[in-house]
């Protein structure tokens, strides 16, 4: 009976060591184990394809499934850039009526793809404004979702005007699954998550019968990771080819300046961020996914270098700010390659 309370006492203690002081990256990892809020989940951090630290919180584990909100619609950019790769969609040049006939003559009928995919669409669609049009809310709740788009007027000309809103990559979604003849959940799932090893994965769909392009992705948090390193990789995993190199330069370029509207980033690309970061008096430019809460990919090619955050701060602003201390703080006890 001795030996056996003295294993489990020697597992139980394996399980719960502390951090060596030696792994700074863990022992950043293990600052927030006290957080005044009980929400945050995981942080995945990964080194040229290789997790160098990693830590669960609050029940969280390798294993648990989490909604990562908005960071859905940077997934939606990749399976855009897969569409184009693979020829059913043309360019980022055509328009919705391409393959959404029925658009024409609404006000996202003639939006470009680039137009929709750096939220320049134009729509009177604004996920901060409830009273919005085309806020996120009233598209969730909408029994019939294409209608409802076909419905938001024009509040600006396409292209000229920045508004953070789900209405658009929602359309992107749609757009995909017209063009490739098949939900875009199952056009990930084959020319995405399955080259990528993801097999346990959810993706919400509306009442149209249409994934949700704007977010409601669930994974993994090493699989959320695994999807960074790919875009880190510039669109390769394990030598094999998932996307073209030549989207991911596009996609993950700063294309519109955002500063002024969002503390967190200075560009917005196609539903990718963009911000520079003074780390230890060394600028670090860092490419991102963003989820309501704070549920973040955090790419750094400088570092070689992913950073994957699941959070439940679902609505509340400290979840944001936690991810990007979190960020900070490991790239400050990082030690560049010389």
């Amino acid at each position: 009976m001795k030996r056996t309370w003295s294993t489990l006492m020697l597992l139980t203690m394996a399980w719960a060591a502390p951090v060596l002081a030696s792994d700074p990256l863990t022992t950043v990892l293990a600052r927030w184990d006290q957080d005044e809020h009980p929400d945050l989940r995981a942080v995945v951090v990964m080194r040229d394809g290789r997790i160098v630290a990693e830590r669960y919180y609050n029940g969280e584990t390798a294993a648990s499934l989490h909604d990562v909100r908005s960071a859905g619609k940077s997934v939606t950019a990749l399976l855009a850039g897969i569409a184009i790769d693979q020829g059913a969609l043309k360019n980022v040049d055509e328009r919705v009526t391409a393959h959404w006939p029925e658009a024409a003559g609404s006000a996202v009928g003639d939006v470009r793809l680039d137009d929709l995919l750096t939220m320049r669409s134009g729509l009177a669609a604004f996920d901060e404004d409830p009273a919005s049009p085309g806020n996120e809310d009233k598209l969730d709740e909408a029994a019939d979702p294409l209608a409802f788009v076909l419905a938001v007027p024009r509040a600006t000309p396409p292209g000229q005007a920045y508004r953070y809103n789900s209405l658009t990559s929602y359309v992107v979604g749609v757009e995909l699954a017209k063009a490739t003849g098949m939900s875009m959940a199952d056009f990930a799932r084959t020319n995405l998550f399955t080259p990528l090893g993801i097999s346990r994965w959810e993706w919400a769909s509306d009442a149209a019968g249409y994934t949700k392009g704007q977010g409601n992705l669930s994974l993994t948090a090493r699989d959320f990771a695994t999807l960074g390193e790919m875009v880190r990789n510039k669109g390769l995993y394990n030598g094999r080819r998932i996307v073209s190199e030549a989207w991911l330069s596009e996609a993950l370029a700063p294309r519109v300046p955002i500063a002024d509207s969002d503390p967190y980033a200075d560009h917005y690309g196609y539903f990718w961020y963009h911000k520079v970061h003074d780390i230890n008096g060394q600028k670090v430019p860092v490419s991102f996914a963003s989820g309501n809460g704070g549920n973040k990919i955090y790419v750094i090619p400088s570092r070689n270098m992913v950073v994957a955050i699941t959070s439940s701060a679902y609505g509340r602003g400290y979840g944001q700010r936690r991810s990007e201390a979190i960020l900070k703080a490991l790239l400050s006890a990082d030690t560049p390659a010389p």
